[in-house]
């Protein structure tokens, strides 16, 4: 198939995009499909690989790439672009995704995995991996995805506030601690952080607003961080998080070795079957089709807390749902292929 891999985009996220896209590219190659990487904001003017025999060109147009670990200067991305104008996708992009079998989307965050592209696609006609526009847009909002599965899992206590920094010691003092500050709908970590105590609650909540007035204060749970990835409708084999100083943050992501990731989570019985239920109803719940993965807190007494799901997880070097498929042994190239070939059927019945 001619599979156009879709990454990068203007997100905090970018970085992990690439790294995500790159290695999905050379898996799908390598399975003998004319799979090409394409960089949604920065398009393909530089390329010199004329369109028509671009799903050929060398390595799929891609390069060595690892994530840094700092985030994206996207100021920086914006200006490197010659067309300065206000569209998200650069020179070429809907052209050479019009071509396409399929778009394999290994776009992370606000840009990609909000919907916003998926409608986008949907008017154009244009087949893509993962969940559609709407379950996408709600399971980015956590906000929205908490008031939506409350009543079906178990999510700590958590208030939504909208802010200015005049009122960011008002807030403070309000906030019951410790508790867990998230950006409304950031991935990969960006902008969380645990407050202790009411200083570091008001310097995250002041950190927060670079990326937007809303965030989410989020009761903290003491437990151990267990991940769950779902496949076709169907919970994978948990992996625990523990990580080597601190939480599970943008760094400890990204950078081999930063954390110890333990699949299958060696957790009783009982508390795998609790965790792989309540992803699947998530899933269900939003509306979500394809692949997911959803993150938990899980108390001494087996009780899953559900946090959020992502509905374009990672699929970097060191990202967990290529963890938990080969632990049912499928290998990363069987991973990438189950992702397009069950997308498609999706796309056929949407």
């Amino acid at each position: 198939m001619k599979i156009v891999v879709l990454a990068g985009g203007l997100s905090m996220e970018r970085n992990v995009s690439i790294s995500s896209g790159t290695k999905v590219c050379r898996a799908l190659r390598a399975r003998g499909h004319r799979a090409i990487l394409v960089d949604m904001f920065l398009g393909l003017e530089s390329c010199t690989v004329p369109l028509d025999d671009i799903f050929d060109a060398p390595d799929g147009l891609c390069s060595d790439y690892s994530v840094a670990k700092e985030e994206p200067d996207l100021d920086a991305v914006r200006k490197s672009r010659k067309d300065q104008s206000a569209c998200m996708f650069g020179e070429g992009v809907l052209d050479v995704c019009r071509r396409a079998d399929v778009v394999f989307l290994a776009l992370h965050g606000t840009c990609g995995e909000d919907g916003r592209v998926q409608a986008a696609f949907d008017l154009m006609g244009i087949p893509y991996t993962g969940s559609g526009y709407l379950g996408s847009a709600i399971a980015m909002d956590k906000d929205f995805t908490k008031r939506l599965v409350a009543d079906y899992v178990v999510t700590p206590q958590w208030r939504t506030v909208t802010y200015t920094e005049e009122e960011i010691g008002r807030i403070a003092n309000e906030t019951k601690l410790p508790c867990v500050v998230k950006p409304i709908a950031n991935g990969s970590s960006i902008g969380v952080s645990i407050a202790e105590d009411i200083t570091s609650l008001k310097t995250a909540l002041r950190d927060c607003l670079a990326y937007g007035n809303r965030v989410v204060l989020e009761q903290y749970i003491k437990g151990r961080e267990i991940q769950v990835a779902i496949l076709a409708g169907k919970a994978l084999p948990s992996i625990e998080i523990i990580p080597k100083t601190g939480f599970y943050d943008y760094a400890n992501k990204y950078q081999a070795g930063a954390a110890e990731e333990i699949t299958p989570a060696p957790i009783p019985q009982e508390w795998e079957t609790r965790v792989r239920a309540a992803t699947e109803t998530v899933f269900r719940v939003l509306g979500l089709s394809v692949y997911s993965r959803a993150d938990f807190i899980v108390t001494p007494d087996g009780t899953p807390y559900f946090l959020e799901i992502n509905t374009l997880p990672g699929m970097t070097p060191t990202s967990l749902v290529p963890q938990e498929a080969a632990a049912v042994g499928m290998s990363y190239e069987d991973l990438c292929e189950a992702i397009v070939n069950e997308s498609l059927k999706a796309r056929k019945m949407a």
